[in-house]
């Protein structure tokens, strides 16, 4: 993907975000993965079998991904050079939830700002797997901090790595394989086995992202002039102090980079699930800071965008292809 197209589709995102509407390709795996689980549970029920479903699962919708993403791409390039230009633009758009992921929280937040405790508790829901009936202010306020701190990796940072690195069949390969982990890549009983090669490869997928996006978050903090220092630190002495090996990176940098704690107890489906506390409770967790949250995420996405670039430029001289 050259710079060009690159920054194009990142403008994109930024001017249409993810319309309801829109078919976008997320969908689409979904229900593909959707198919592809009850085939295989018809199939067999043993572990053994659930296993290697498991594989398969993850195996074919990465393949097909990338796969139709490179034909889409070159199929259009055969009409004309300027086809295949604007295929890839649109395809790398489709990758990147920059946008989306202001406006979802921001649904939820103006619910809070209204005094619409029920309806943000319904917002939330469509963006959270933890249960959100019973939640109060301060709680939906955490959920909606570390939503943006994890999102920041996995909808902007580990999607533009993927671009620089690989362009559109790349970054679209990637958001099958968080696709997967966010459908299949549960450690409950049903999925344990069917998903647990999908969870693997994405901690696998996340790990560089991960790690760059904390670092691109106490960037932010710095340039914004939050106390960027206590973001470094924080991430620094926080950064494993998650289930995850990867989540924990950029919600302990955002955390100290606002300075409140994150982590404590969740419910999912009725079962209690303490998380580990992620920074210090320097104050309490207010509207103000998912708004400061949003400028972290914003100037984070411009600065991947840039060594993006660079990792572009570089390939475009460097690979043979």
């Amino acid at each position: 993907m050259t710079s060009i197209t690159l920054i194009s589709a990142y403008v994109l995102d930024l001017i249409l975000g993810d319309p309801h509407w829109f078919p976008h390709p997320v969908r689409l795996m979904g229900r593909l993965i959707v198919w592809l689980e009850k085939l295989f549970r018809h199939l067999g029920a043993s572990a053994l079998w659930l296993k290697f479903s498991g594989i398969s699962l993850a195996l074919i919708i990465c393949a097909s991904t990338f796969s139709v993403t490179f034909f889409l791409i070159h199929w259009a390039g055969n009409f004309s050079g300027y086809a295949g230009v604007a295929c890839s633009i649109f395809l790398g758009y489709t990758a990147l939830a920059t946008r989306d992921l202001h406006v979802e929280t921001r649904k939820v937040l103006q619910a809070l700002a209204g005094g619409n405790l029920p309806r943000a508790r319904e917002e939330l829901a469509l963006l959270v797997g933890r249960d959100t009936a019973h939640l109060d202010e301060p709680e939906i306020l955490r959920a909606l901090v570390e939503t943006i701190a994890e999102n920041t990796s996995d909808g902007v940072i580990a999607p533009l790595f993927y671009l620089g690195l690989g362009g559109p069949p790349l970054a679209l390969t990637y958001k099958a394989i968080n696709t997967l982990d966010s459908m299949v890549g549960y450690k409950n009983e049903r999925y344990r086995n069917l998903g647990w090669a999908s969870a693997k490869l994405d901690d696998a997928a996340n790990f560089i992202p991960a790690q760059l996006s904390g670092l691109l978050i106490v960037l932010s903090a710095f340039l914004l002039r939050k106390p960027w220092r206590n973001s470094l630190g924080i991430l620094w002495r926080d950064r494993r102090k998650h289930e995850s090996p990867n989540s924990a990176w950029p919600e302990a940098a955002m955390a100290g980079a606002l300075g409140v704690q994150l982590g404590g107890l969740n419910y999912y489906f009725g079962q209690p699930s303490p998380k580990p506390f992620i920074g210090d409770r320097k104050k309490e967790i207010d509207l103000t800071d998912v708004r400061e949250s949003w400028k972290i995420l914003y100037l984070s996405s411009l600065c991947m965008l840039i060594l993006s670039v660079l990792l572009s430029w570089i390939g475009e001289r460097i690979l043979p292809f």
